[in-house]
């Protein structure tokens, strides 16, 4: 109930600033004034800081550019723009640069320089060149689409609109920031809330004549998609940026040691209330732009850049109440619910509080004063209780032994990888019944990484449950539009444009589709794993049978990166005749790609495992080649392997003599290199 009850606020709240943002930026018509707007802005991000499963993408913390809107036309990138890791401490920093240097197979002593560049606070834009000339610009949008703010962009005097330089490529999409700088914002502050929604709200004009009037600045930090390069690094780019007549940064700078990284950061932070412009942190970059190359992405962010945040903010506050939510993976989640408290110029009114653990070792109570601290995205978290201030009356909080959704006794499980129970405490929805749990997993169905069902957030999800109009995933297919018209708050042409967003989500991968299932111990990683063995629906079905599942998980077992954990989910989720029947309707909805492989890289329809440290790339890396020259990576020997590369650094003797039972080619790290050499 108490999980409810903060889903329903978070749901009104995302819902009424959606109406608020189409009617100043579609409509150019504000319902609401700056304070209030900004107001609820705050109180949203609060909520979603709390609560991972809140996030949602009309909201304003999810800003990665704005959602790509029916008034411009939807163009993709031709290069994705992004989004990148956060590291909030030099801890996650030495994290990052261990992490590259394992990838790369990079001694501990030897540097790796980085370009360190100031992270403005601004909407992100990339703009493409032919020839010189100036012929498309586009938001970020959602990362793989963007809209095509052309003519909105031309208006910015700070974007060259023709470039005549022998050295200037002949096909470039060069990416950066639209921003209002802090005193032109002061002759504007009337007009909108922050400088931020100042360069959003004036780049999503209809018309451009009205986005002149706004003093948007633009400063040139990368590229997409590039022709005829003849750069090898990103300061070299920089550099070449200002001679092509672009802005840069005069604060760009060239790091290697984690020393410099953290002076660097302290020196641009002290910096930051003097400059005339947002900064919310910097971004550093691998040089080198052949070992970005060879380092590549995970999931939907480089390996080869992260976002280094200024210092948390913390402000003091009461726990008026502790309040359980349920997530789509059944964990119980304790929120504290605080007196609302500025922190950095956000309203916060509640912070995580982990798990019972987190509550026990701080001996957190209703009541209590406590310290908060936010920190650029991460969700508001109580550091500790002011213990001196505490009402003597104050008792200490109980976790609940039963789901507060579904009734089910709750439990801890047993990880076999730690070898012991797990902090988080779980419903085990035994009967794959527990309300909050579908309704999360209805949230996580329609949200951007699964279907992207775009005007289908996480507000409407709840309103439509309410309602008792979906309960399943298939139910969203089944919707009457004619009845949602009628519904308050609602017209024909909402109504008309979800019917429009939903008929275009039926079209999706296979590697999505088996993400936005939402089976538990499935993440994007593993979708795209899985995907690659099925490559089509039909066999993907193949599971739903008894017998033939038997036989796909010991299979599935062999592959990299598919351990017990996630083989026992799949059976556990399959053997259930609800999720058989669930998945089952889905699919019938469904228009399922099959998964795109490599067919023309040297690795194609090969299979390989590796044994052994490798003396000139890290195991990482082999993976990745291996996989994007066409070759599937296992994890165990098996008759349908054909490599066993065997490195020279401790490679495991039972995998070799496995192998060899199975006359399985068995090569030595040269072989492997000529193999490349191919």
């Amino acid at each position: 109930m108490k999980k409810e009850k903060i889903i329903k606020e978070y749901k009104k709240k995302i819902k009424d600033i959606k109406k608020y943002d189409k009617f100043y930026h579609d409509k150019n018509d504000p319902l609401v004034d700056d304070a209030k707007y900004d107001k609820l802005k705050n109180e949203i991000i609060n909520l979603e800081k709390k609560y991972s499963f809140l996030k949602n993408k009309h909201s304003p913390s999810q800003k990665i550019g704005y959602e790509p809107s029916d008034k411009f036309k939807k163009v993709n990138h031709a290069v994705p723009m992004l989004s990148l890791a956060n590291a909030f401490s030099i801890e996650n920093i030495k994290d990052f640069v261990k992490k590259i240097k394992n990838f790369l197979s990079i001694k501990e002593s030897e540097k790796i320089f980085f370009s360190a560049e100031p992270k403005i606070d601004g909407i992100s834009a990339s703009i493409k060149y032919i020839n010189g000339i100036f012929t498309l610009g586009l938001s970020r949008g959602d990362g793989k689409t963007g809209e095509d703010i052309t003519n909105n962009l031309k208006t910015i005097s700070d974007i060259p609109k023709k470039i005549v330089k022998p050295d200037f490529p002949k096909n470039i999409d060069i990416r950066g920031e639209v921003y209002i700088s802090k005193s032109d914002f002061v002759k504007i502050d009337k007009q909108f809330a922050n400088p931020r929604n100042a360069a959003g709200g004036s780049l999503r004009q209809k018309n451009a004549n009205e986005t002149k009037k706004i003093p948007l600045k633009f400063v040139a930090y990368g590229f997409g998609n590039v022709e005829t390069k003849k750069f090898e690094k990103q300061s070299e780019f920089i550099s070449l940026l200002k001679t092509w007549g672009f802005n840069t940064n005069p604060l760009n700078k060239i790091v290697s040691s984690i020393e410099e990284i953290e002076k660097n950061h302290k020196e641009i932070e002290m910096q930051r209330s003097d400059l005339d412009y947002d900064l919310d942190g910097l971004v550093y970059k691998v040089d080198n732009l052949k070992l970005q190359n060879r380092l590549g992405f995970v999931s939907n962010s480089p390996r080869w850049a992260i976002a280094h945040k200024f210092s948390a903010e913390k402000g003091f506050s009461i726990i008026k109440n502790i309040e359980i939510q349920v997530g789509r993976t059944g964990a119980l989640t304790p929120v504290a619910k605080i007196e609302p408290v500025n922190i950095g110029g956000v309203v916060v009114s509640n912070a995580t509080l982990h798990n019972e653990d987190e509550i026990n070792r701080k001996d957190i109570r209703i009541g209590d004063v406590v310290c908060i601290q936010r920190a650029g995205d991460v969700i508001p978290q109580v550091l500790y209780v002011e213990k001196i201030k505490r009402n003597k009356n104050a008792k200490k909080f109980i976790f609940p032994e039963k789901c507060p959704s579904c009734g089910s006794k709750t439990t801890k499980e047993f990880n076999f990888t730690t070898k012991k129970k797990d902090a988080v405490t779980r419903c085990p929805d035994l009967k794959f019944n527990c309300k909050e749990i579908l309704r999360e997993k209805l949230k996580h169905f329609v949200s951007k990484d699964a279907l992207n069902i775009e005007g289908f957030g996480k507000k409407i999800v709840q309103n439509f449950w309410d309602l008792n109009l979906i309960r399943y995933p298939a139910d969203i297919f089944n919707l009457d539009f004619k009845d949602i018209s009628n519904l308050d708050g609602w017209g024909n042409l909402s109504a008309s444009n979800l019917e429009n967003s939903i008929e275009n989500s039926k079209k999706i991968s296979l590697d999505k589709l088996i993400f936005a299932i939402g089976i538990r111990h499935i993440g994007q990683e593993n979708a795209k794993t899985l995907a690659k063995y099925f490559i089509n629906i039909k066999k993907f079905e193949e599971l739903f049978d008894k017998e033939k599942r038997k036989t796909i998980l010991e299979y599935l077992l062999e592959l990299d990166g598919i351990g017990e954990t996630q083989i026992n989910s799949l059976d556990n989720f399959f053997s259930n005749q609800n999720n058989l029947n669930t998945v089952s309707n889905l699919i019938k909805k469904l228009n399922v790609s099959n998964f795109k492989t490599s067919k023309s890289g040297i690795f194609y329809g090969k299979t390989i495992m590796f044994t052994g440290g490798l003396s000139k790339m890290s195991r990482a890396e082999a993976k990745a080649l291996v996989e994007k020259e066409g070759g599937k990576i296992l994890g165990t020997a098996s008759k349908k392997l054909n490599y066993l590369v065997v490195g020279g650094s401790n490679p495991t003797s039972k995998k070799v003599e496995k192998a060899k039972l199975m006359n399985v080619k068995i090569i030595d790290e040269n072989s492997w290199y000529r193999l490349l050499d191919r």
